[in-house]
């Protein structure tokens, strides 16, 4: 059994399954801080294969592959989080894997999810389990009207969900989960979205950045401030205290993003858990004194946290997406690069699609408008949109 204890320093190897955008970011502060990395996923050419010293080639079901990728590293952690739990198993008797197996099995399940946020006392959206039919209808008498039908494993940037406005829809919602076991939340009347990305050391040790305002297209992040307006410092306080309690109840080792809603009626609820790094945090490169991907890397070696302290006042991302690519060709590098104080992140994807997050823009500054006019500056200048 591996020692849960003892550091690991640089010039030790890191593995990571996964292989997109989070691993590329994460891959990229760990050599800077001297380690190597190994990442394992089904693809080859990927953004974090890329980057890494070495790019293993297999499904996360196959064991023996996985457990020779054990074998090179000396601890794993995760940039997606749907991996099957005999994987996170077999890893888990060769080194040590943070978050652990535990962790990430209740955060890749919505119904886990909510149920552990409810085992521990956690303000979250009322819900009820969905196996059929005849669950979600009784399931709609207990919540009401409207609700959202989410698959209970396997979503993300609103895949997966079926939103219920009428009974009419109820039929049209179960078809739409095609059998897959789902959860009926009730809808939350918010007046903003925010999230709070922070990591726990291996000895407890707790650090949560700012918390981040975040504003969704087609369920899909599209900008994130930090510090969040209009939050009082109590809010903040109480973000930290639930974050905190969260991280706690799963004795996470690593770092995780909670999202919430801020509502007028009953202040804060706590929408999911993902247990990496998180987009709303990308902010943090520029924007922190150790950004969410070192403080990662600090966290699943058992280094001593980053200060998450900012170095201006305001930071402002938003993402560059696939459907800001013009049908023959390319966007305005050239322009969005005349944009002195911000930031081009490019994630390494061959193809560009619609919805697909390909990079992103960000900047920091003395107040949150000139961050947002910036980055949304460069957006503008990707598409030659003039304003």
């Amino acid at each position: 059994m591996p020692n849960s204890a003892a550091p690991i320093l640089p010039g030790s190897t890191i593995g990571i399954l996964g292989s997109g955008q989070l691993g590329r970011m994460f891959t990229m502060s760990a050599r800077t801080m001297g380690y190597r990395v190994h990442t394992l996923s089904p693809d080859t050419d990927t953004p974090t294969g890329q980057v890494a010293d070495k790019e293993i080639v297999a499904e996360y079901d196959d064991l023996d592959a996985v457990r020779e990728f054990a074998q090179m590293v000396d601890v794993v952690t995760f940039e997606f989080e749907n991996v099957p739990s005999a994987t996170t198993d077999a890893i888990a008797g060769i080194v040590p894997v943070r978050p652990s197996g535990r962790a990430l099995d209740i955060t890749q399940n919505r119904l886990r999810e909510k149920t552990f946020l409810k085992s521990i006392g956690v303000p979250h959206a009322q819900f009820e389990s969905v196996t059929n039919l005849a669950d979600l209808e009784r399931a709609v008498g207990l919540i009401g009207l409207p609700a959202i039908l989410k698959t209970a494993g396997f979503g993300y940037d609103g895949k997966g969900q079926f939103r219920i406005t009428q009974r009419a829809d109820i039929e049209a919602a179960w078809e739409a989960m095609d059998g897959h076991p789902a959860i009926l939340e009730r809808v939350v009347s918010f007046e903003f979205e925010f999230s709070v990305v922070a990591a726990r050391g291996i000895f407890g040790d707790f650090a949560a950045y700012p918390p981040i305002h975040n504003v969704h297209q087609n369920h899909i992040l599209s900008v994130s401030q930090m510090p969040a307006p209009g939050m009082s410092s109590r809010s903040i306080a109480s973000a930290f205290e639930i974050v905190r309690s969260i991280f706690d109840g799963l004795e996470l080792i690593g770092l995780a993003c909670v999202e919430f809603f801020f509502t007028a009626e009953s202040g804060l609820i706590v929408n999911e858990i993902a247990p990496r790094p998180h987009n709303s945090g990308h902010l943090t490169i520029e924007g922190n004194i150790t950004s969410q991907f070192e403080q990662q890397l600090r966290a699943v070696c058992g280094l001593r946290l980053g200060s998450v302290d900012m170095k201006l006042p305001a930071a402002a991302m938003m993402n560059v997406m696939g459907d800001m690519w013009p049908e023959n060709g390319e966007p305005d590098w050239l322009a969005a690069a005349s944009v002195p104080a911000a930031k081009i992140h490019l994630y390494g994807k061959h193809e560009a699609r619609a919805g697909r997050k390909m990079g992103h823009v960000s900047a920091s500054s003395l107040t949150p408008e000139d961050a947002f006019r910036t980055v949304l500056a460069a957006r503008n200048a990707l598409q030659r949109i003039t304003v």
